[in-house]
């Protein structure tokens, strides 16, 4: 059974940083479209950042320039490295292998994990 599981969700104040993990098996991560999304609650889940299996990277534009998408092939690992955090980033946060083919922002999700909470206070 495929599992991704997400860590490193907290409480932080505007400005802090955090460093999100996901932890994939038993799939190689770097076998895949990785992706990192949240979801607000009320909102519509917004995919944030993509890594393809070439390690090419992109990013939504409300996250360019603060969060970072990095993956290790030897802990099988997905992480997400957040910086400068607003009240707005607040959201469960969740990373996702999706299926082979076009690696972009919403395409379909093979495999889902089931988020980590991150709450940023003013």
């Amino acid at each position: 059974q495929v599992q991704l599981v997400e860590s490193g969700g907290d409480s932080v104040q505007a400005g802090a940083s955090l460093r999100l993990s996901c932890a994939v098996s038993p799939v190689r991560v770097i076998g895949y479209c990785m992706v990192w999304s949240r979801q607000a609650p009320g909102a519509v889940r917004e995919e944030i950042a993509i890594m393809d299996r070439n390690g090419t990277i992109r990013y939504a534009d409300s996250v360019k320039d603060r969060f970072t998408i990095s993956r290790d092939a030897a802990k099988n690992t997905l992480y997400l490295d957040m910086k400068n955090l607003k009240p707005e980033d607040s959201a469960l946060y969740s990373c996702a292998a999706k299926w082979y083919g076009s690696c972009s922002f919403g395409t379909a999700d093979k495999y889902r994990g089931q988020g980590t909470q991150v709450t940023v206070s003013s």
